[in-house]
Order: C-alpha cells, then sequence, then structure tokens
C-alpha cells in the first residue's frame, strides 16, 4: 500500500525522489520497491553516491574484472558502471516517465565535477553521457558555477534534459533560471520539441543552515541564537518566489516559451537529510512542500517522512516570500555575511564532489590493479 505521508506530500506538489543509486539496490528490487510503496519517482546521483556505491561489497566485481581484463582507466570503468546502473534505473522509471509526460521518472548522473571550471569540457561530456544512457528519461547534472552556467543553456538548446545542481543563493538561482530560458530560446529557434525538454533546479538546504547556524553561535546572544535553523527554510522560500515569478503565466519571456510547449523548471530540495541531530528528520520536506516541486532525499530522510505520525503535509511554499526575506534580513543583521557564506558554500561542495570523485578513481584503480587468474 502507498504510503499516506507520502501521498500527501505528492498531492501537495512535491515529486519524490531518492538521493541514492546501486547496483545491489537494481538487483534487489529495492528501488522498484521504493516507488510502489513510497511513491519514489525519481533519481539522483553524485560522485559521493557512486563512491559508497562502488567501493562496498561484491555487486560490481563481475564487471570491474571484465574492465581490468580490457585495459580500462579508472575514469573510464567508474562511468561504464555508473551508465550501466543509471540506463537500468531509467528503464525501472519508464513507466513513470510515461505517466507523467516526463515530467518524473527522471534518473540523473553528474558530469565529472573536475570539469566545473570548464565550459567547454563540461557540454561535451553533458553530450557523451547523454549519447550513452540513451534513455529519455535521463537527466545530466551540472553544477551551477560561473564557468558551467553557459553549458547549462548549450545542453538545453540541444535538447539534453538538465539538472542544475549546487545551487545555494538566490542570486545563483536567478542565473539558472536565465540559462534554462536562453536554453530553451535556442532549443526553439533550432526547431526543436520544447515539451519534450525537462530540467530541475537543485536548490541545497541543510548546508546553509550548518555554516549559517555556526555563524550565529560564534556571535553569541540571545537574538542571535533564536535565528538558528531558519536560514535553509527561509532561503529556500526565497527561491521559490523567484521561481513564481519567473514562471508566471503573464511572465513575458515565460509565456512566449510556455505557448510553444515548454515545462517549467522546477525547484528540487536538495541536501535534505538533517545535519543537525536537534532539528526534525523531516524538517526540509514537510517545510518545502509545495507546487512544481521536487524532493530529493536520502533513504534515512524518506523512511522519517514515511513513519512521521501527523506531519501536517501542506503548501508551505506558495506566498512565503516576504516573510522568507525578513528572516534573511535578521540573520544579516545579526552579523552573518551571507554573500560570504553562499561563495564559502559552492566552492565547498564543488571541492566536496571532486574529493569523492578522486577518492572513487582511486579505489577503482587499485582494483583494476588486482591480479587476475
Amino acid at each position: 500500500m502507498p504510503n499516506a505521508n507520502l501521498t500527501a506530500l505528492a498531492q501537495a506538489g512535491t515529486a519524490t525522489w531518492l538521493d541514492d543509486l546501486s547496483r545491489s539496490r537494481l538487483t534487489g528490487g529495492g528501488l522498484s520497491r521504493l516507488i510502489e510503496e513510497l511513491e519514489v519517482v525519481g533519481v539522483t546521483t553524485n560522485p559521493a553516491i557512486f563512491h559508497t556505491a562502488m567501493t562496498a561489497g561484491d555487486a560490481y566485481d563481475a564487471q570491474l574484472a571484465e574492465l581490468a581484463r580490457a585495459g580500462a582507466e579508472p575514469a573510464e570503468a567508474v562511468f561504464a558502471m555508473a551508465v550501466d546502473d543509471v540506463r537500468e534505473a531509467c528503464d525501472v522509471l519508464a513507466p513513470v516517465a510515461e505517466a507523467t509526460g516526463g515530467r518524473d521518472g527522471r534518473v540523473s548522473i553528474e558530469v565529472d565535477p573536475r570539469y566545473a571550471a570548464d565550459r567547454e569540457a563540461t557540454i561535451a561530456q553533458a553530450r557523451e553521457l547523454w549519447a550513452r544512457v540513451d534513455r529519455p528519461n535521463a537527466m545530466i547534472k551540472i553544477p551551477a558555477t560561473d564557468e558551467s552556467l553557459p553549458a547549462v543553456a548549450d545542453a538545453l538548446a540541444e535538447g539534453i534534459c538538465v539538472n542544475v545542481t549546487l545551487i545555494f543563493s538566490v542570486p545563483r538561482y536567478r542565473q539558472v533560471i536565465a540559462a534554462y530560458l536562453d536554453g530553451l530560446e535556442r532549443a526553439r529557434a533550432n526547431g526543436r520539441d520544447l515539451s519534450a525538454i525537462h530540467s530541475v533546479a537543485s536548490f541545497f538546504v541543510s548546508r546553509v543552515d550548518t555554516e549559517v547556524d555556526a555563524r550565529l553561535e560564534a556571535i553569541g546572544g540571545e537574538e542571535a541564537l533564536a535565528l538558528r535553523g531558519t536560514a535553509g527554510l527561509a532561503n529556500a522560500r526565497l527561491a521559490y518566489a523567484e521561481f513564481e515569478a519567473a514562471f508566471a503565466a503573464d511572465a513575458e519571456r515565460w509565456r512566449d516559451l510556455a505557448a510553444a510547449g515548454a515545462n517549467v523548471q522546477r525547484p528540487l530540495w536538495a541536501s535534505t537529510g538533517v545535519k543537525n541531530p536537534d532539528y526534525p528528520a523531516t524538517m526540509y520536506v514537510t517545510g518545502l512542500a509545495g507546487p512544481h516541486t521536487v524532493n530529493t532525499m536520502p533513504e534515512a530522510t524518506l523512511d522519517a517522512v514515511a513513519a512521521e505520525e501527523a506531519p501536517g503535509i501542506a503548501d508551505r511554499l506558495s506566498g512565503t516570500g516576504a516573510r522568507a526575506q525578513e528572516e534573511m534580513a535578521a540573520i544579516a543583521a545579526a552579523g552573518v555575511d551571507l554573500d560570504e557564506v553562499f561563495a564559502l558554500l559552492e566552492t565547498q561542495g564543488v571541492d566536496k564532489f571532486v574529493d569523492a570523485w578522486r577518492a572513487l578513481l582511486e579505489a577503482i584503480g587499485a582494483r583494476l590493479a588486482e591480479p587476475r587468474g
């Protein structure tokens, strides 16, 4: 039976995607179970997720042995295994994609995070991964860095569906929306079917609270400490207000694209597992429920939402921009430099994925070098 809480979340307008993927989850039927029981309608991955999946257990041993015999380099082997997993997950979710007109049923795979400062390398790999996965319900993850944002527009213009990731601030999110609209306008000029192009904008939440809370605690005082745990939700709600404005029916630039069959670029709430154990495990889910959104959850968060008693899930986003602005202004007034926070989080976000990627390449390189009988 479907879970009542996850059903309520879907009815509020938020699609549930799983922030995890592994070979064992696919072969053991775990993904299918989550689709059937917990309303999971999509999957996201990143280098850290594949590091965990590919370095634990024996699910990849047979393929690694084949890749070793073929003389594969570590990066080649990682992408070969990741592409196979993403392709299979796309097939599992294909009925969802068909039922939702391609809006959901999506599986994301990320370009090499070391390319975050290289537009040409990013778009080249986006094209390669899109072709290798070869499934219409795939999405290519591209980071929202200054250098990679043009590659987002390039990919969309070519009809590649994109998950724009590592968004932390509202000004950066505005740039992401602009890149999306630019890509769609170029796709329309190229004669592409806009209705087949889908995108999400992955806005990170819990990491904002982690950094802002630490700064509020350093400032100290009753007023500053009372603001802990407010930045993540308020920042996301400000982003949602930008979404409402940019994709309103009377927004001039969007109106013309919508008439040509374009889909809105949904905000996707990422990093929704709480980092502070004092906070409710579901705060970044129930607090960000609302129309035209996605919440990608680690399984622990998904289970917490499913198990919560009477969570009262409803739209917590529409019309909340003014209040969110007041909350962020209070944090700034307390002495937190928010521009510095967001710049730091973006740098750290890229660095964390690069570190996970390098660790994965090192681990797989060692496995490839093992003697084979």
